[in-house]
């Protein structure tokens, strides 16, 4: 069994390592096939992940479906993290966290779960139309019907997650973190570190910039979402390769893969972080999995944050019209 991992002060434990579900049905080109996708599934349970991260938009909901079926015959050995905030659970509409939506959310999301109760609920993205002392009022409400366990913001800057705290404890806070984008070191760790919430980095291999199998040349499918990202731009790609080249060297030290060195940099960064890499094949699970064996020394970890520092990543992470929808 691989190591587990306490999230935050809230009881919520899972494996050190999650799996990101969305690329198996949503945002990286076409739908993985079905088989497949439930081999990867279950091989990530046999390899001894407990923690699979899902939302209602991936498909829209058919990787809730996916998730239902794969994971129905060990429902209860695993956590599920689901979430909602997107009108009509489509996130290429607006945003509604309204507490009656929410209400809905739980419902269908169960049903495509075939479960009774979500692990890890989380507000996908804050909206700004909704206070979120009432959104976190109507998770809160969901807890105490048994339909939810613990209540998770994504994407949520620290005055929201202090305000939410004060009404459900936040249990975990997912948002993007990776040596590729450091951000959350300035305000997000020390705020969750006060307040005793787990922090789940999703893009923690830089939507796969960190594994090295990137580079300027490479083309995407025209569905996948980094074509539009400006960070994932030829120019870009070929600017932001001097950090890819240097981890690559760290990993040639250490014996293992820069994917490996990416993921094991960020879970020593703090006891209560869990990152949740995506993948649609198992020898990559097989691999993120393998960072749970490199130790980097606090030396290791001295020499990587001064190198980084001198980097600077060119391009922002996100298209301008979604610059939005984060850290509010």
């Amino acid at each position: 069994m691989i190591k587990t991992r306490k999230i935050g002060n809230s009881g919520l434990e899972v494996s050190a390592i999650g799996l990101g579900c969305m690329g198996l049905s949503f945002g990286y080109g076409p739908a993985t096939d079905k088989k497949e996708a439930v081999q990867v599934l279950h091989g990530a349970f046999d390899a001894g992940v407990t923690f699979f991260d899902t939302a209602e938009c991936y498909g829209p909901f058919t990787n809730e479906e996916l998730l239902g079926e794969a994971l129905q015959s060990f429902r209860n050995d695993v956590v599920i993290a689901t979430k909602f905030g997107f009108q009509d659970g489509d996130s290429s509409k607006g945003l509604d966290s309204s507490p009656a939506r929410i209400k809905k959310v739980v419902e269908a999301s169960l049903k495509r779960l075939k479960t009774d109760y979500i692990d890890l609920f989380y507000q996908h993205r804050v909206d700004p139309n909704v206070p979120v002392e009432d959104v976190a009022g109507a998770v809160k409400d969901l807890i105490q019907e048994g339909k939810v366990k613990y209540f998770g913001l994504s994407e949520a800057g620290v005055e929201t997650i202090r305000k939410a705290h004060e009404v459900q404890p936040v249990s975990a806070l997912q948002s993007e973190y990776s040596l590729f984008y450091r951000e959350p070191e300035k305000e997000i760790l020390p705020a969750l570190e006060e307040l005793g919430i787990g922090f789940v980095p999703f893009s923690p291999l830089g939507k796969g910039f960190l594994t090295g199998a990137i580079n300027e040349q490479t083309k995407f499918d025209s569905s996948d979402f980094r074509n539009i990202v400006p960070r994932f731009s030829e120019e870009n790609r070929k600017a932001n390769q001097i950090l890819v080249d240097w981890v690559k060297t760290i990993a040639q030290e250490k014996g293992a893969t820069p994917a490996q060195v990416a993921l094991a940099w960020l879970l020593a960064q703090k006891p209560w972080i869990s990152p949740i890499p995506g993948t649609t094949k198992l020898s990559r699970l097989h691999e993120n999995l393998g960072a749970l064996s490199v130790e980097l020394s606090e030396e290791d970890l001295n020499t990587m944050k001064e190198a980084t520092s001198k980097i600077t990543i060119q391009g922002e992470r996100y298209p301008q019209h979604l610059q939005n929808r984060v850290n509010k």
